[in-house]
């Protein structure tokens, strides 16, 4: 079972990977869409950043958070402590003030 979890847990982060990087291009690409509605100004410039705003953020919003949901879930079944705080206590060299 804990051999079948570690496999489960490399393809969640593949494709945890794949997806962030997605999200984090299209969100650069809007970047882009608004410096060109910046540069166009006017109505279209209003209608390109009406069409950003309603229906490319919140896809790219809802990508994002299931995302890092399935990083978590991945993290989880790999057996990842990364949020929490290390409980060993840093050991002073002699000679160290």
């Amino acid at each position: 079972m804990k051999e079948f979890c570690k496999k489960l847990s490399a393809i969640l982060k593949t494709i945890f990977g794949y997806g962030i990087m997605i999200s984090v291009f299209a969100g650069g690409l809007t970047f882009f869409g608004y410096v060109v509605a910046l540069i166009i100004g006017g109505e279209v410039a209003t209608a390109i950043c009406t069409v950003i705003y309603k229906n490319i953020i919140p896809i790219i919003i809802y990508l994002s958070v299931s995302m890092v949901l399935l990083g978590l879930v991945a993290m989880y079944l790999a057996g990842e402590k990364a949020l929490t705080p290390d409980k060993k206590k840093s050991q002073k060299h002699k000679g160290e003030i």
